[in-house]
């Protein structure tokens, strides 16, 4: 059986921890994101900083199949702009991938954007990772700018969809 539930005390926040680092890490892998190039990266999050995140307002949701924890994802509304969110975290444990699990949490992700009267969307993900930005663009996201962080390594791809 598959679920997404919000994340609230009843879920340790060792379990999301685990998963967003877990499927992070493949991610920095392939593209050389250290803790040194890439202290931010969510494949080196601290748990500090997850706990930080959610006080600030990130509202996590977690996908379970099978009762197992096989991924995750976070929305947060723009506090310039309340009809304007942000989708990040979203996370799916490298063995469960190309199951439908990231579409199901993402699905998820925008009906809850709905559901809080949101107009639209944004994401910021690694531009030279194509395969990931072509994903998001098959879901009907459209890239919006391109811009380069001096304390990066890679340039960031910043991405939008229109809710309605």
């Amino acid at each position: 059986m598959f679920e997404i539930k919000k994340v609230d005390e009843s879920i340790s926040l060792k379990v999301l921890h685990e998963i967003i680092r877990e499927s992070f890490i493949t991610v920095a892998k392939e593209f050389n994101l250290t803790e040194e190039n890439a202290p931010t990266n969510p494949a080196y999050m601290t748990l500090e900083r997850l706990k930080d995140s959610i006080q600030s307002g990130k509202e996590f949701f977690l996908a379970k199949d099978n009762l197992q924890n096989v991924g995750c994802i976070a929305i947060e509304a723009d506090k310039n702009n309340a009809e304007n969110y942000f989708i990040e975290r979203l996370a799916v444990i490298p063995e469960k991938r190309h199951n439908k699990i990231g579409r199901n949490l993402l699905d998820y992700a925008i009906s809850e954007i709905k559901r809080k009267k949101g107009t639209s969307a944004g994401i910021a993900i690694i531009n030279e990772n194509e395969q990931l930005k072509s994903w998001y663009r098959d879901y009907g996201f459209k890239e919006t700018f391109i811009k380069n962080f001096e304390h990066l390594p890679f340039t960031v791809c910043f991405m939008r969809i229109d809710i309605e």
